[in-house]
Formats: C-alpha cells, sequence, structure tokens
C-alpha cells in the first residue's frame, strides 16, 4: 500500500504565517489598562494560541468589564487597525514558502481561530492569491485543540487529513492539527512546544520550499504516521 501524497498544506495564522502576537499583546495590555488593571508579558504569553472567547474569559478575570464578544469584537479590531497602518508582518520565509506552494499547484488553507474578518483583512493584504479556504475561529465547530477546525478545512478542500501537512506555532495549535491525522511541523515563536506532538520542528520556513514539506509528508507517512 502506498502512502498518500501531499495534496495540501495547512496554516496557522497569528504566530505562523503572521507575527501579529505582539499586536494582540499591546491590545491585550490597553483594554486592561483602561479598566485599571495590570498585564504582564507572561500573562500573554498564555493568551497565545486560545480561541478568542477562552481568551475574553482570562480579560474578564484580569478585570475587563466588557461581555466575550465585547471583548473579542474590541481586540480584533485594534489589530486590524495595526494590520492595515503597518501591513503584514510575515514571519521569515512563511511568504515565500506560500508562494511556491501555489506555483506547484498544491491547495493552501488557513485554519485561524481569530474570526473571520480578522482573517480576510489579512488575507486581502496580500499580494497574491494565497488560499483556497480560510477556516476561522468563529466558524470551527470546536476550538483548537479540538481538531474540528483541521477537519472542517480538509473537508472544505476535498482532501484526507493523511494527505495534509500542517504548520503551527502553540501547543494548541499543535495539539488540534496532530489530533486530526495531518503530518504537523511545529514552527515556535514565543511559546514553548515541547511535549505538544509535533512531528517535527523546524526554528524556521526561511529557505523551506515545496519539496521539503513534500519530503518530511513522505517520511512521515513512511513511518505509520507516527513521531
Amino acid at each position: 500500500m502506498t502512502s498518500p501524497s501531499l495534496a495540501a498544506v495547512l496554516w496557522d495564522m497569528d504566530g505562523t504565517l503572521v507575527d501579529t502576537e505582539p499586536y494582540w499583546m499591546s491590545s491585550e495590555t490597553a483594554l486592561i489598562e483602561s479598566y485599571g488593571g495590570t498585564w504582564s508579558h507572561e500573562q500573554a504569553l498564555q493568551l497565545v494560541g486560545l480561541g478568542l472567547e477562552d481568551s475574553a474569559r482570562i480579560l474578564q478575570a484580569a478585570g475587563v468589564r466588557m461581555s466575550e464578544q465585547a471583548i473579542v469584537a474590541h481586540l480584533t479590531d485594534a489589530v486590524m487597525d495595526r494590520l492595515r497602518e503597518d501591513g503584514v508582518p510575515f514571519r521569515p520565509g512563511a511568504r515565500e514558502l506560500l508562494a511556491d506552494l501555489r506555483a506547484a499547484g498544491v491547495k493552501t488553507g488557513l485554519v485561524t481561530m481569530s474570526l473571520r474578518r480578522m482573517a480576510d483583512t489579512v488575507v486581502d493584504l496580500i499580494d497574491f492569491d494565497a488560499f483556497d479556504v480560510i477556516v476561522a475561529g468563529d466558524e470551527s465547530t470546536r476550538p483548537k485543540p479540538f481538531p474540528d477546525p483541521y477537519l472542517q478545512a480538509c473537508e472544505a478542500l476535498g482532501v484526507e487529513p493523511t494527505e495534509v501537512v500542517a504548520i503551527e506555532d502553540s501547543p494548541n495549535g499543535l495539539r488540534s492539527a496532530v489530533a486530526s491525522g495531518a503530518a504537523v511541523i511545529g514552527v515556535p515563536l514565543m511559546v514553548s512546544i515541547t511535549g505538544a506532538g509535533a512531528h517535527a520542528v523546524w526554528p524556521t520556513l526561511e529557505g523551506r520550499t515545496t519539496g521539503d514539506l513534500a519530503d518530511f509528508h513522505t517520511a512521515h507517512r513512511a513511518r505509520g504516521g507516527a513521531r
């Protein structure tokens, strides 16, 4: 029985494709301080990779007297404003690898816990047709670390998880992608991903190509899809 070939690559957005985490953190800090609270960098790191409603509940516990939905909307608007002002802060090598995948005809999907309007803003600012499908936080049946967002993306693309490579930067994202059955690469940024189940860890995407992803996928499946 032959191993399935690489049919699609699924990307996390914040922290993986684009380095927007500083935008989120500064927006969280400003919101909490507006209610007289304080917000440390260590506290902000706890929110990396969390679903937005889970993050909102943590901010409520820190003193933000707003509904979960209002917190999510406020932070999303603030980050979108930064993106429009400063452009898309791609992580090193991410734009080039994404463009290479498109040129090679490999399907691509964006799987993010950010709201759809936030994802659309990022994608609209990319200067080429970057993704075949987007699954956003307000569209997933359950958030990361559940596998649902990745399974929804596979279904929308018409591919099996065994035909997919997923790229993530956070423990919750990695657990979600691994649980879906995809071959998963961790590219850490702000938080440790040790023990989160990545099948490979790449320090950077700089210099990586479609061929590298295909080779990783083939090797992973040859091992039976295990670590």
